[in-house]
């Protein structure tokens, strides 16, 4: 098996969904009027450190979640992305030195290789643990039987074992009211040539987070500190840009 790149934490996944979160938030400025960075190239060569470094881990679902993310990217504002999008597909699948990569994702969806079926066998206990528990769940502590765990490999089903479905509605709600905030300031910030970049940056980056969480655990489970350090900066970031689109339009009408 190849080596999978983890850097400096404690596996390979997590450094993929940091990455992929990362990825998505610099895409935006590739094309932005006025970009972060002073030279467009700067930009692109980061980003493609980025984007390699995250092929490098291997990780299947943070390779989806950018995957979804660019394309958030692209439908929201930037349609130059697709076709470039076409472009990495057609070599990911046509290159021969990228087909174990193909492969794995087969494996992934066809329950072919042993973390994907040991990832099916916790999402059968999970939700077994969820049936005896389904409202405020077991709490952080541990489980009351010997014969259930909490921990799955999937942040919401992990979510509903320590704090029940109560906890996860309260979750989703949450990031829902993220969402519909920034669509209502989206107009405001996308007439903004510094703003509109970064505003979109940061929702897409929130976007990758969600999606990583549907294949791992890493922006909840509590040893994992720095990863939910990172889910929660990104959400704080999204909602700081969409309060400044906000005041920037009123601002700017006031005057």
């Amino acid at each position: 098996l190849p080596e999978r790149a983890i850097g400096t934490w404690v596996d390979p996944n997590t450094l993929g969904g940091t990455l992929a979160v990362a990825a998505a938030i610099i895409a935006p400025q590739v094309f932005a009027q006025q970009p972060v960075l002073r030279w467009r190239w700067l930009t692109l060569g980061v980003l493609g450190i980025v984007g390699v470094a995250l092929l490098l881990t291997f990780s299947r679902t943070a390779m989806a979640a950018f995957a979804v993310a660019l394309l958030v990217i692209a439908l929201a504002r930037y349609r130059r992305f697709i076709p470039l999008m076409v472009l990495a597909g057609a070599l990911l699948l046509l290159l021969p030195q990228t087909q174990g990569y193909i492969a794995r994702f087969i494996d992934a969806f066809t329950a072919g290789d042993l973390a994907t079926q040991m990832r099916i066998g916790e999402t059968t206990d999970a939700l077994r643990l969820i049936s005896r528990y389904p409202i405020f769940g077991v709490g952080f502590t541990g489980t009351p039987s010997i014969d259930i765990y909490t921990s799955v490999a999937n942040m919401y089903l992990i979510m509903a074992n320590q704090i029940g479905l109560v906890g996860v509605a309260l979750f989703l709600l949450m990031m829902g009211g993220t969402f519909v905030y920034g669509l209502k300031t989206w107009h405001y910030a996308k007439s903004d040539a510094e703003l509109d970049s970064i505003h979109l940056g940061f929702h897409a980056g929130l976007v990758a987070a969600l999606i990583c969480g549907v294949g791992d655990l890493y922006f909840f489970r509590l040893d994992f500190q720095g990863s939910i350090m990172l889910f929660w900066v990104t959400l704080g970031l999204a909602l700081a840009a969409s309060r400044l689109a906000r005041a920037r339009a009123k601002s700017t009408v006031d005057d």
